[in-house]
């Protein structure tokens, strides 16, 4: 159990490295899925470490052992954790269960708060127009959730560019993306080793909108000149609006620090690129390294953290009977 339950702990690292080649590489649906689910089932794994490190010294205290009926004396034989390891590994995991808590507390009144603030806009259709010279256009998680589009950014866009947009602010609401997007980000913040998982994450989910937008217009390279436009509209005259932290805009999930603008030129590289496969094929495509890496790390976390676990649920089987 010593040496195996401490993987879990380190088995993140290649995927975060294999993060940013399976964004750019797998189609971006597919991508967004899989970097979610496994930056998830990493952070809950490797919480799960720090919580059997943490359970094997809290068994060596003598009111433990009497508490639980077995024998202190055979725990401490048989236990190789020491304080000095289950000490860090339980305060970690109380900042780690804090930080989660705290973080998903926020985003639950983000998406309340926007959710409101959706249905309070003028009007009853999904577009929203605003007075606004300052060119900006996002989504609004909501039931059904709307699309705000200023003056400032119908002013800076063509007719076709104005379609690619809407098209690409309806993929977010009709997608969900806000939910991969809280997901990631709960993981990272329970393991901030995964942070890059997460940024990741949200540059997938607007390639999934820009692709989705795409096959709408039918012209993927018009959708790539109505994200170049509305990125150089923005940069002219900066966005000045205070946005609820749940909206979701063409240049990406800009309301928080894991998600800055951008990077808009992959995103337009990759929309003047032919579409990327559903799948990845055999036996020369990029991507298999970096899938194979991703999940190899989360299954090998995965096995190590449960013969830990059952090596722990052994011991305490032997200390029970003696």
């Amino acid at each position: 159990m010593h040496l195996l339950v401490y993987l879990p702990l380190l088995l993140p690292l290649p995927a975060v490295l294999a993060a940013r080649p399976l964004a750019d590489r797998l189609e971006p649906r597919a991508a967004t899925w899989l970097l979610t689910l496994c930056a998830l089932a990493l952070a809950v794994l490797s919480c799960a470490a720090l919580g059997i490190l943490a359970t094997a010294g809290l068994i060596r205290l003598s009111l433990a052992a009497w508490a639980g009926h077995w024998s202190a004396a055979t725990v401490r034989a048989g236990d190789p954790v020491t304080w000095a390891e289950a000490a860090p590994a339980a305060v970690l995991l109380l900042v780690a269960a804090f930080a989660a808590a705290r973080m998903l507390t926020r985003r639950v009144r983000a998406l309340l708060a926007t959710s409101a603030e959706a249905a309070c806009l003028p009007g009853i259709d999904q577009l929203v127009i605003l007075d606004d010279p300052a060119p900006d256009a996002y989504a609004l998680p909501g039931l059904p959730g709307r699309i705000v589009v200023s003056t400032g950014m119908l002013h800076a866009l063509d007719h076709a560019d104005r379609d690619a947009m809407l098209a690409h602010e309806r993929a977010h609401l009709t997608c969900h993306h806000y939910a991969f997007l809280a997901a990631a980000q709960l993981a990272a913040t329970a393991n901030p080793l995964l942070r890059p998982l997460a940024t990741a994450v949200g540059y997938t989910v607007e390639r999934w909108a820009d692709e989705n937008a795409a096959t709408a217009c039918g012209d993927r390279r018009q959708v790539a000149r109505a994200v170049g436009k509305a990125a150089l509209a923005t940069t002219r005259t900066p966005v000045r609006r205070h946005l609820p932290g749940a909206a979701l805009g063409l240049l990406g999930f800009r309301r928080d620090p894991l998600h800055r603008a951008g990077p808009v030129p992959r995103r337009v590289a990759a929309l003047l690129a032919p579409p990327l496969p559903g799948r990845p094929t055999l036996p020369l495509d990029r991507s298999l390294i970096p899938l194979a890496a991703t999940a190899g790390a989360v299954a090998a976390s995965a096995l190590c953290a449960f013969a830990a676990a059952h090596d722990f649920h052994l011991l305490l089987e032997i200390a029970g009977a003696s």
